[in-house]
């Protein structure tokens, strides 16, 4: 038997030997990284330098995107460097850092989408209100609830992961998991099982309920409403419900690949489903918003013309 003291490092077993090819995929993967930091940084620039912009809806976008650079940077610096590599291993250490960034990228991610799907319902549904009920010290407590709760949650979720005994050290996966780990365990891991099921599902529930509860309103208002309210409710809701929708579909190949047996999948397919969570999102996310609102858009225009001069 292995203890949790003895492993000192963990196999990453996904990775295969792809030759010069390696040096291919080491540019793609970082042209897309450097992408996704310049996009991000981009539009978290210009609301943040534009007066106008400084709203609850863009403030919990600016939100959104840091949450962006915040989970690509747990991911793609790593992959960079196992891409190059020939002996594809991660430190104990470094791997249980890569958990807590990638699971709580996921829950500030799924929560934060929660509040913008809250904020557009007062919007929308309570204009002349919107400003009394939205105001800067509940914008505060939203952003502060959004991020730190996963990451509470994954503190907890990791100070019963780390003591386990492992009897292995090979994780099937380009990067480090908490069920990965787990299932490497001797003991019985019941109690952490049941815990991350409570923490995983107990955010996508209450962060569900409010983007159902929202949106049914929303979409009430918008029926009995009368023409700019249903125009205002698909320019700002839009790009919300693509962002949502493309998060969900990659956290479920996440938690599909992470409960059930996946060795028939193609193993190429297996490592895009496991990264989509991480990869697209920030990658889709500053896009579509900087060309769907027409106020980033503008601004982002002026912005780059000013440069350019």
């Amino acid at each position: 038997m292995i203890n949790s003291t003895q492993v000192s490092y963990f196999t990453l077993a996904a990775y295969f030997d792809t030759g010069v090819f390696k040096y291919l995929y080491f540019m793609v993967i970082m042209s897309l990284y450097f992408f996704i930091v310049c996009a991000n940084v981009f539009v978290i620039v210009v609301i943040c330098m534009n007066r106008s912009l400084h709203e609850p809806m863009y403030l919990f976008l600016c939100s959104l995107f840091v949450n962006e650079l915040y989970g690509s940077t747990g991911l793609f610096p790593f992959l960079l460097v196992q891409i190059l590599s020939d002996i594809h291993t991660v430190s104990t250490s470094v791997c249980f850092l890569q958990i807590f960034c990638a699971h709580s990228y996921g829950g500030v991610e799924y929560l934060n989408l929660a509040i913008m799907s809250y904020d557009r319902y007062l919007a929308i549904c309570f204009p002349l209100q919107y400003n009394t009920r939205m105001t800067s010290k509940k914008i505060a407590i939203l952003i502060a609830i959004t991020w730190l709760y996963p990451c509470f949650a994954m503190i907890i979720l990791l100070s019963l992961t780390t003591p386990l005994q492992l009897c292995g050290n090979i994780i099937d996966k380009v990067f480090c998991a908490t069920y990965s780990v787990v299932k490497l365990a001797c003991s019985n891991t019941s109690g952490i099982n049941i815990y991350g099921l409570i923490a995983s599902f107990g955010t996508i529930f209450v962060a569900l309920n409010v983007i159902l509860y929202t949106y049914l309103h929303i979409l009430k208002v918008c029926f009995s409403g009368s023409k700019q309210t249903r125009q205002k409710a698909v320019s700002t809701c839009t790009p919300h419900l693509a962002s949502l929708l493309n998060f969900s579909i990659g956290a479920c190949f996440e938690l599909l690949q992470s409960r059930f047996d996946m060795s028939r999948v193609p193993n190429m397919l297996r490592i895009f489903l496991s990264l989509y969570f991480l990869t697209c999102p920030p990658l889709f996310n500053p896009v579509m918003y900087g060309l769907k609102m027409s106020k980033i858009r503008a601004l982002s225009k002026s912005l780059i013309s000013n440069v350019g001069y």
